[in-house]
């Protein structure tokens, strides 16, 4: 049978880089110009210029891509540069106290740098009402006015004395004090009148005296009262007159204030209120002039509190140094972090606190401006993302520390204003995360309407090879690394269409590309040279393998001593080797698997070893299936398929997934069936369908390479080989060694449309399948159809 119909030509094995006619002539990279921003995401970009233009309530921004594609740098970049184009500065905020509410503070906003003013100029205030009170205080004329109401009040009460000691004598008894209070003692011949005297008085007589003594103590008591009365009112005086004093110098201080100050309406009802209040509690500020009492050192006594403390300013956030709106990237986004805190003093078994403990988060000290988190970091804290989804929904922020009610430690604690936000989120996502999220959270759509999509690769045009090349030389440039010539930049350009696992795409994952361009160049700095060549991107990549591919390199070495059976030359019915590719975290390389078939009489179709040992994944079970189909299709238009077929992946012993291996194993099926022997030398990678088209599969490239060095280590014998789908040979990017040897004749790779081909490459038989449905004589189909119906046959004489 003819192959050279299906051999891949070996100019389509690789897309070789011409750097000069795709790119141009030059030296190396320092003769090339530098780039800025983001290569080959046109659509994320578009997104995102648009995201960042919206205004309009919930199109906030989720940026979803692979890792390594450079979504993260680009976006912090491009806010960057958005943040400096916005004319209007953040604000300032400010917590102060709350005269009318103590335990709810108020939030007032200042334009940037005004914030700390204000804190000054309400510090000064102090300090000066401080010395002014003080000063007032001790003024001559409060000092007459004290005296003059206290005067008064002593001439009040000696008269009120006075009297009541007049109206005792005449009554015949005489008042005199025993604290608490006053008592009447009887008199005779104006003498207080003995106890034997009184025992001689007749009971008439005694009553009398008793009636009287009762009279002047109700008299007594009136008296008392009004007493007390008129020292409340003198009390009363005095705190008007204290506070007329206190008032006299306290407003027209704040009036200077609140002169600096009128454009803020909020600011002037604080400062009225505050007028009120620091002259009704004035003592405040004297008694801070007093010097400093011993206090003891008992840790019961309760810690004292500075009365002035209310009238300190909590420059919440500060922004007077920021040029342009600001751009917070929480690296750390839990609860506290984003949405700030509220401090506490602690003292023995309580805590207090109060305004000026309340602490900034993320998203404060990012409002007017951005906030960028990673959704990865922001799903870590249970209560980050619920608290940043009512914030952008209420457009407010509260600062509320989280468990308050299950504290052991009783706390006092208050309830401060809302900061109203202005500003723009931008998370970050891997898509798996978001997808999920998508799903299940309904919130995501209402309020990040915006989704900037990063691909992981980008079409091998020519305008795309000159941004890698730029990208590679801004990255030399950036990092003083050593310049790559045209040829170094030709091997990154083709490592970058490997990675990507397409001729005719280049990978976007940046990450990946740069560690190639670092380890090549410290290659060469290692060797002396001043310049990268392409001999040392090939070594940097080979390193990198070497460094991988550890047990790539086990594998290989238990099928070299047969203990894991893959046979790479000669023939045998029922058998092929198959193809899959095994995932080490970061590496990815093909290895051979050895797949049977046995076929006998019977009505159960074919059985998946795999799935009846539940070893197998859903994917690779409906290519199992779809197997069935095919058979049926083909061989079961005129009598029923009596067949029972075993298919099994032998030492296979992780499971299998996926259904590349669907074609190897109806070949596998068709070759037990017609008892044709497959060659061992050829391994097969490629899907199929129930009309028995192949149909295209992932890491075609490394399957190849797996399988090549299979077959090197045990010895290349020219008529080793691998059959791919025709469809899979623009991904091909292989490595040198295995072009060299297609070159040499030694190896081969053959690529196929159909199962008919595919039996051809593996049998050097025909088919044997004609368009109206018959076979050729002798050929594989008409062979399995003899076997077939030798099956049925069977099965009817059992019945």
């Amino acid at each position: 049978m003819e192959m050279e119909k299906y051999t891949v030509p070996i100019e389509r094995l690789r897309k070789i880089c011409d750097v000069e006619q795709e790119i141009g002539r030059f030296g190396n990279t320092r003769e090339l110009d530098a780039t800025e921003g983001v290569i080959g995401q046109d659509r994320a970009v578009l997104a995102m210029e648009f995201g960042l233009a919206m205004d309009a309530p919930g199109y906030n921004i989720f940026v979803v891509g692979p890792h390594g594609t450079g979504k993260s740098t680009y976006t912090e970049a491009i806010v960057e540069k958005a943040s400096e184009r916005m004319r209007n500065l953040p604000k300032d905020w400010c917590y102060i106290h709350n005269f009318r509410d103590e335990d709810r503070p108020r939030i007032i906003a200042f334009p940037a740098g005004t914030g700390r003013v204000f804190q000054n100029d309400m510090h000064d205030l102090v300090e000066d009402l401080r010395e002014l009170v003080s000063k007032a205080f001790e003024d001559g004329e409060y000092e007459e006015k004290r005296d003059h109401i206290i005067l008064s009040l002593q001439e009040k009460l000696d008269r009120q004395f006075n009297s009541m000691k007049e109206e005792a004598k005449k009554e015949g008894f005489d008042m005199k004090p025993v604290p608490p209070r006053f008592v009447f003692i009887p008199l005779k011949d104006g003498k207080q009148m003995l106890p034997e005297v009184f025992e001689k008085l007749t009971p008439e007589e005694k009553k009398q005296l008793d009636e009287k003594g009762r009279k002047l103590t109700k008299s007594l008591d009136e008296t008392l009262k009004e007493s007390q009365r008129l020292e409340d009112q003198a009390k009363e005086d005095m705190r008007e007159l204290e506070q007329s004093i206190a008032l006299s110098v306290i407003r027209p201080r704040v009036e200077i204030v609140k002169e600096k100050y009128k454009a803020y309406d909020k600011v002037m009802t604080y400062m009225e209120e505050l007028i009120e209040d620091a002259a009704y509690h004035h003592k405040a500020f004297l008694q801070s002039q007093q010097p400093e009492k011993e206090k003891e050192t008992s840790p019961f006594t309760p810690e004292e509190k500075n009365p002035l403390q209310k009238y300190a300013v909590n420059v919440f956030v500060n922004n007077e140094t920021c040029e342009s709106a600001p751009v917070v990237i929480e690296p750390n986004p839990n609860y506290y972090n984003l949405f700030g805190k509220l401090e506490y003093k602690s003292h023995m078994l309580s805590m207090s606190t109060d305004f000026t403990m309340l602490r900034p988060g993320a998203i404060h000290r990012a409002n007017g401006g951005f906030l960028i988190l990673q959704i990865k970091d922001v799903l870590r804290d249970a209560y980050a993302w619920e608290t940043l989804k009512k914030a952008i929904e209420h457009q407010k922020a509260v600062v509320e520390n989280i468990g308050e009610e299950y504290r052991l430690v009783p706390a006092g604690t208050i309830r401060p204003e809302p900061v109203p936000l202005d500003l723009k989120i931008i998370i970050i996502s891997d898509p798996e995360i978001y997808y999920l999220l998508y799903a299940y959270d309904e919130d995501l759509k209402r309020l990040f309407k915006v989704r900037v999509d990063f691909d992981v690769d980008m079409p091998r045009t020519s305008e795309n090879l000159k941004e890698y090349a730029s990208f590679v030389t801004t990255l030399t440039k950036k990092e003083n690394l050593l310049p790559f010539k045209g040829d170094a930049l030709g091997k990154v350009i083709e490592y970058g269409s490997r990675i990507a696992g397409d001729q005719n795409r280049l990978s976007t994952r940046f990450n990946k590309v740069t560690e190639v361009i670092y380890e090549a160049e410290a290659l060469a700095k290692s060797r002396g040279n001043s310049e990268v060549d392409e001999s040392h991107v090939m070594e940097a990549v080979k390193e990198r393998i070497r460094r991988e591919n550890r047990l790539e390199e086990r594998i290989r070495e238990q099928i070299l001593e047969g203990k894991v059976i893959i046979h790479t030359e000669g023939e045998e019915v029922g058998q092929i080797n198959g193809l899959s590719v095994l995932d080490t975290g970061g590496y990815a390389f093909g290895m051979p698997t050895r797949i049977t078939a046995r076929t006998y009489a019977g009505d159960q179709g074919v059985i998946n070893i795999e799935r009846e040992t539940k070893m197998s994944g859903s994917i690779h079970t409906k290519g199992v299936l779809t197997l069935s189909g095919f058979l049926g299709g083909v061989f079961a238009q005129k009598f029923p398929l009596g067949l029972t077929a075993q298919v099994t992946f032998e030492q296979s012993y992780g499971g299998v997934e996926g259904d590349s291996a669907s074609s190897a194993e109806l070949y596998a099926i068709l070759s037990s069936l017609s008892d044709v022997p497959l060659t061992q030398a050829i391994a097969v990678t490629g899907s199929v369908d129930q009309r028995g088209e192949i149909q295209p599969i992932g890491g075609v490239t490394e399957k190849i390479e797996g399988f090549f060095d299979v077959c090197k280590a045990k010895g290349l014998t020219g008529g080793q080989g691998v059959m791919i789908p025709v469809q899979n040979i623009d991904n091909l990017m292989l490595k040198d060694e295995v072009i060299a040897a297609v070159e040499a004749g030694v190896f081969r790779i053959y690529a196929v449309r159909s199962i008919d081909e595919g039996i051809e490459v593996l049998t050097g038989m025909p088919s044997g399948r004609k368009k109206d449905g018959g076979y050729t004589e002798g050929s594989v189909f008409d062979r399995a159809n003899r076997k077939l119906q030798s099956f049925t046959e069977a099965l009817k004489t059992l019945r």
